[in-house]
């Protein structure tokens, strides 16, 4: 077949099946979600989008903990795609906090009319190929049937909510709220013995505002984290503008980085500067905050000498803000290399516990037994309680697509498929699986890098494969076996060579019971990924089948 294969149109549902055709169908309306709408819309493709919630914005829609804030400045954590965008919006703050983004994410909806595309409150069940027409059945909750030539799962890595199944958790009593799905009215902890279950990032950062508010606060903590100041301060028209006139710039680096952000490691090992030297970068690593602690040095996340350097300056700080050094000691983790977990960005995390209503409790020595009416059974003590804050995180990476039934190639299903852990080519193609695209997930960068660049990445890499084939008149496009094969092994090589692998962190499903131990995102760097993933584009998509209509 020759020419451009023919576009889908948006039709009446037929009448003998009920089912409406598009050439796209998005999962999810978050931050990849609403830039695939406005790209593939752009391209002239027929598109409908199936969103869970009621509004747009994903992770940043549900996750409205009180401190609920993002790790990467506010100027880069942001589209690139429009200009005119980047220019008109301003950021109040060096981080911005979950209020602001979502703003930002609201605004962009309106602004390019993306809600029309969007269908709310419907969350999609299952996607089936039709092996012969090579498009994909999709169903939703609300009844919904619809067909696609390319189904495209933007529901995000940090979606699917992790509650554990702690005995007797439905007889406590008193209330229990989850981080990552908080009541939008908000949650008042005045007079309250709360009891906060987790220490990672939507911990850390909601126990110094909890503490503020409640009578008795007890942080249940399993497994202690490495967290940096934010450093966080409100910017100013000045700051703004400058940011402002060097966006490409900015971008360039960012593009180019590891992260998806403009700064750049030192260019020496830690351990061929003088001491004086190595202290002078750490110390301006922490005052820029959060993450960008773990690349100061290049050989900080690769070599435990290097790594420990890192680690004790990052106790001295700690060491000298918390006032007992017993709970300092719990507070300093043993069992990872600082990084090998994602660093959190807190506002006065260690200074809460100097508090007289804050008791650290160490799971390690008394393990969680259950719960009751009243509150939280330990092996060593009863806690009275409230309200439980389940700060316990998410089934990462790959929960959410454990939700939706796809099936692909011989009625088997992605579940199936993966269920030694995830397999893919670049993180975009799937053998078996034509014609489907999985964004910011395993294979990829994902969670290792700014998120809203990776998205644009992703959407743009698949909307200008999409015209590829149509260009050619061709019905679809396939990871092959041997590209999985070799790409599953490359990501592989990647994660052993780095201090990652050994920290039991949800980049490998760790806090998931049962989950198979893979190093899911790719650990190359954002920079070299996109390097790879537009090699493999402009060499006519080797390692994927070109599929004849």
């Amino acid at each position: 077949m020759n020419g451009q294969h023919p576009r889908s149109v948006v039709t009446a549902p037929d009448a003998t099946t009920g089912t409406t055709s598009y050439d796209v169908v998005v999962v999810g309306a978050g931050i990849a979600g609403l830039y695939a709408i406005h790209r593939f819309r752009s391209q002239g493709l027929t598109v409908r989008a199936f969103e869970a919630a009621s509004g747009v914005g994903g992770v940043w829609y549900w996750n409205r903990y009180p401190g609920a804030r993002c790790d990467v400045e506010s100027i880069d954590y942001s589209y690139s795609f429009s200009p005119e965008l980047e220019q008109e919006w301003n950021w109040s703050e060096k981080y911005a906090t979950q209020p602001e983004i979502l703003a930002y994410l609201e605004h962009v909806a309106d602004r390019f009319d993306l809600r029309r595309d969007i269908r709310f409150d419907t969350r999609v069940t299952s996607a089936v190929l039709d092996e012969e027409g090579l498009r994909w059945t999709v169903r939703t909750d609300r009844g919904d049937e619809v067909s696609a030539r390319f189904l495209v799962v933007a529901a995000g890595p940090l979606s699917n909510a992790n509650t554990p199944a702690f005995d007797g958790l439905d007889r406590f009593t008193g209330d229990i709220v989850h981080t990552a799905r908080w009541p939008h009215d908000g949650v008042d902890f005045t007079g309250k013995r709360v009891g906060v279950i987790g220490t990672g990032s939507s911990g850390i950062q909601s126990i110094p505002i909890i503490a503020e508010q409640a009578e008795q606060l007890f942080v249940f903590q399993r497994s202690a984290n490495y967290s940096i100041p934010a450093g966080n301060v409100p910017l100013d028209d000045a700051t703004r503008a400058e940011q402002k006139a060097n966006y490409a710039e900015r971008r360039r680096l960012s593009r180019e980085s590891g992260g998806g952000s403009p700064h750049r490691p030192h260019p020496k090992s830690a351990l061929e500067v003088s001491e004086e030297e190595r202290r002078a970068v750490y110390e301006e690593r922490w005052k820029l905050g959060g993450v960008l602690f773990s690349k100061a040095f290049p050989d900080q996340l690769t070599d435990p000498a290097a790594n420990d350097t890192a680690r004790a300056f990052w106790e001295e700080k700690i060491r000298a803000v918390v006032d007992d050094p017993a709970v300092a000691e719990l507070l300093t983790p043993k069992d990872h290399a600082i990084g090998a977990k994602r660093i959190v960005t807190d506002s006065g995390y260690y200074e809460t516990y100097n508090r007289d209503n804050v008791e650290l409790v160490d799971l390690r020595s008394t393990p969680i037994v259950g719960m009751d009416e009243t509150g939280i059974v330990t092996t060593g003590a009863h806690y009275d309680l409230d309200m439980i804050v389940l700060a316990t995180g998410f089934d990462a990476m790959t929960g959410s697509l454990d939700k939706l039934e796809i099936v692909g190639r011989g009625g088997r299903t992605l579940k199936e498929t993966w269920a030694a852990g995830p397999r893919t080519y670049l993180g975009l193609g799937i053998d078996g699986f034509p014609n489907f695209f999985n964004l910011t997930g395993p294979g990829s960068p994902s969670v290792l890098a700014n998120m809203v660049l990776h998205s644009e990445l992703h959407v743009d890499w698949v909307a200008d494969a999409i015209a590829y084939l149509d260009a050619r008149g061709a019905a679809g496009i396939e990871g092959t076996p041997e590209a999985v094969a070799d790409w599953v092994e490359e990501c592989r090589n990647r994660a052993e060579a780095s201090l990652l692998n050994s920290a039991n962190s949800w980049y490998l499903g760790a806090n998931i019971p049962g989950r198979p131990r893979v190093f899911m995102p790719f650990l190359g760097g954002f920079g070299v990924y996109r390097e790879i993933i537009t090699e493999v584009a402009e060499s006519g998509y080797k390692g994927f089948a070109i599929l004849e209509g």
